[in-house]
């Protein structure tokens, strides 16, 4: 929550690299983030990009910067 009580929501993008590989990237709670890459059975996206975020590989900062640019301006988790 935010000092004036509005409710701060984490910024969430995933996207396709193939139909079975996705990218995911997350916000953190200290307004840093992180992505991760996993395999997927490529049924549902909608439903699949958790599971790669839960359990996927950290990908390095420089590919995750070409996939997600607009999360440059947070702090990279380590």
């Amino acid at each position: 929550m935010s000092e004036d009580g509005d409710e701060w929501k984490r910024q969430v993008r995933w996207t396709v690299l193939d139909k079975r590989v996705i990218a995911v990237a997350m916000e953190g709670s200290i307004r840093d983030w992180a992505a991760y890459i996993g395999a997927v059975p490529g049924n549902n996206h909608n439903e699949e990009w958790l599971s790669v975020y839960e359990n996927g590989s950290k990908l390095p900062r420089k590919v995750a910067e070409v996939l997600f640019p607009d999360f440059k301006c947070l702090e990279w988790r380590e």
